[in-house]
């Protein structure tokens, strides 16, 4: 009898992840895991402390996948801002339930907006702002909240409804939305 295939903690990491782009976090538990690996649950386990480590890892490369995406073309796009709104838009609509597991499942319960465009790995997009607008360090924050929200909204709605994608439409509200936030720039609230 040949010995057992070892489960490595890699090929966890790969189920989880497909379980999470495929049916939402929620269907990350060590049983679900372990059949698709075609294991018991004992070697799911074994690499992990707690199904939380799992989850947490497992957030660690949705994110990873997910800022690949949004950066995907942006270095030949005429209006890279535009791009990668665009982009944030399009992965929502691609991907559902990796979506809601990024955005909707909790992970930022407890933190302001404003903390969360503090993060080292928001500074990217901050710098993208600047280079698109030409506003100095200390205003891109508020110009990335507005334009993060209407995104996020727009990605949301599709997310999380039966809506189909439509490229031109989102191209056309997020142009306006940047060209009306470029007019108020400068102006006083």
């Amino acid at each position: 009898m040949p010995p057992k295939a070892k489960v490595t903690r890699e090929a966890i990491l790969d189920a989880a992840f497909e379980l999470a782009r495929e049916q939402g976090f929620e269907a990350i538990t060590v049983r679900r895991l372990a059949e698709r690996l075609g294991c018991s649950t004992q070697p799911v386990l074994y690499q992990f402390e707690s199904v939380r480590q799992i989850l947490e890892e497992t957030y660690r490369r949705a994110d990873d996948f997910h800022t690949a995406r949004l950066f995907d073309g942006l270095e030949s796009a005429e209006e890279p801002l535009l791009a990668l709104g665009l982009n944030y838009i399009r992965f929502a609509a691609e991907e559902k339930p990796l979506f809601r597991f990024l955005f909707q499942s909790g992970w930022f319960e407890g933190r302001t907006l404003e903390e969360l465009i503090a993060q080292p790995e928001v500074a990217p997009l901050l710098a993208l702002v600047g280079e698109a607008t030409g506003l100095p360090e200390a205003e891109r924050g508020r110009v990335f909240e507005a334009l993060f929200a209407a995104v996020h909204g727009y990605a949301s709605l599709l997310a999380n409804n039966a809506m189909r994608w439509d490229g031109e439409a989102a191209r056309a509200a997020l142009s306006m939305l940047f060209e009306g936030l470029m007019k108020l720039r400068g102006r006083p609230r």
